[in-house]
């Protein structure tokens, strides 16, 4: 497995995603097993091309396209999670919406 940890480790430098490891050690070893097949299957390349013709649309050339922080629901206070709420009604009576894509196991986890 030490071999493919490597690859993937590789892999994951080029594009700039090295920290999906991160708890790489905390897990059993048919979870590190299961995160480096996943991981080796995604097509980074395509999915940078992608993102880089997103941005070269006119459809989307005033929508911004950023990176966000990382938020833990869990440790959220109720007036925090009620502001975010609020700002997410906001967006929706304006007809605004956002994208986000999360890290694998965190679309399991509702926002309520």
């Amino acid at each position: 497995m030490e071999d493919k940890y490597l690859l993937v480790k590789e892999k994951l430098t080029k594009y700039n995603q090295e920290h999906l490891l991160k708890f790489y050690n905390k897990l059993t070893d048919e979870e590190k097993n299961n995160l480096l097949e996943d991981i080796l299957e995604i097509n980074f390349e395509q999915v940078q091309n992608l993102f880089e013709e997103t941005k070269k649309r006119d459809k989307f050339k005033n929508d911004i396209i950023e990176q966000i922080e990382y938020i833990d629901k869990e440790k959220m206070t109720k007036e925090e999670k009620d502001y975010y709420n609020k700002i997410g009604e906001k967006c929706i009576k304006n007809n605004e919406y956002a994208v986000v894509t999360l890290a694998g196991g965190q679309r399991n986890k509702a926002w309520t």
